[in-house]
């Protein structure tokens, strides 16, 4: 996948998979909806690349029996053990705002 996409352009992607997917398991629009507990506009708007809400998403990735999809898109971040050791220090709790230098 090409990195300088847009958003508009991945939303659109993500949006043409689903259709994909759903019309493999040859599913129409509102049973796929309804067994997912969405609203019907929810479903039109992620197949059309119009965003929904999160939620919506994952709800449909559920009955669609695809919450694989969610692992590929935030895999747990990880850093090796050598990597600790060579920063010498404790691995940040929270993000920090730089400093000012007045």
């Amino acid at each position: 996948m090409q990195i300088d996409r847009t958003s508009h352009d991945l939303e659109q992607l993500l949006g043409s998979r689903l259709r994909e997917l759903r019309l493999l398991k040859n599913l129409d629009q509102k049973s796929l909806a309804d067994s997912a507990g969405i609203s019907l506009n929810a479903l039109k708007h992620l197949e059309s690349g119009k965003g929904a809400r999160v939620n919506s998403l994952i709800k449909l990735l559920r009955a669609l029996n695809r919450i694989d999809w969610l692992e590929a898109l935030a895999p747990a971040v990880s850093i090796s053990p050598m990597q600790m050791l060579k920063k010498g220090t404790r691995e940040p709790r929270r993000a920090r705002r730089p400093r000012l230098n007045a």
